[in-house]
């Protein structure tokens, strides 16, 4: 008896819509690979350093503005600042958009996790963008500039957030980028095949929310330092500058006492 001759696979060129992706093939591969691992590094590892160290402003606004002193004094600044944070996050954000835009939302047709979470994903980044460009510009390119005057960070970051409206926009930011981050970890972990087979990434599942959980947490402690009663009205500038050619001087002293030379001189008078 002959064998059935087996069916041939349907002619992708000449059907209609856009040919299937497989693993390992096409640019869009590669771009969605980068674009997961920005997340994380080093757009995730500079989101943990900058809520870690707003943080330090439950310690006053001196102990602030010494965090933002040190982080600016830092060698090569200006080129760590552009190299780590402003161009993967250009890159993160644009090739997010694009695929948030090309995307179709179904959870109307197929109301599952998945795509829930999928539709939340995007969502979070629109607002983490939104907010980010407007913080980045409110706090680094506008008003003092911090970098110069360390020392102004603490009131200006306060004088913004006793706006209400301002106030619960950096909470909703907070949220929305704290889950962003926590998501983008656990679809990281799947598309890099770190947490193969649906027991690892259930269980990996709980780690991420408890990492998003604890970030937000300490996200908005420290926010709640610029609106505390305890830090209420405080200055414009806690590291003033000196003026420039005043020196001050220092406290003259007198000789040794010439009956006991062991004695310790007194300090003259004015």
């Amino acid at each position: 008896m002959a064998a059935a001759a087996p069916v041939a696979p349907p002619d992708l060129a000449s059907s209609r819509g856009v040919k299937p992706l497989r693993a390992g093939q096409g640019h869009s591969f590669l771009w969605r690979r980068l674009h997961s691992l920005s997340g994380i590094v080093p757009i995730g590892a500079f989101l943990i350093e900058h809520i870690v160290s707003n943080f330090e402003a439950l310690n006053g606004p001196l102990a602030y503005a010494q965090q933002v002193k040190f982080l600016n004094g830092l060698p090569l600044v200006r080129v760590l600042e552009w190299a780590f944070i402003f161009i993967p996050l250009l890159f993160h954000a644009g090739y997010g958009l694009f695929i948030t835009f090309r995307g179709r939302a179904n959870v109307n047709v197929y109301p599952w996790a998945s795509n829930w979470m999928y539709l939340t994903q995007r969502v979070t980044g629109i607002i983490a963008l939104a907010y980010i460009i407007q913080h980045v510009w409110r706090q680094r390119f506008s008003g003092v500039s911090l970098p110069e005057h360390p020392g102004a960070a603490f009131h200006k970051v306060q004088v913004e957030l006793s706006n209400p409206w301002m106030l619960a926009i950096y909470v909703i930011a907070m949220i929305a980028t704290c889950w962003h981050f926590a998501y983008g970890i656990w679809l990281f972990s799947v598309k890099w095949g770190i947490t193969p087979g649906d027991r690892a990434r259930k269980r990996f599942g709980y780690v991420c929310a408890a990492v998003g959980t604890g970030l937000c947490a300490l996200g908005l402690a420290g926010m709640w330092a610029f609106v505390s009663p305890k830090y209420a009205n405080a200055p414009a500038d806690v590291m003033p500058e000196q003026p420039a050619g005043v020196v001050l001087p220092a406290p003259s002293v007198a000789p040794p006492n010439s009956t006991n030379p062991s004695q310790p001189g007194r300090v003259a008078p004015e």
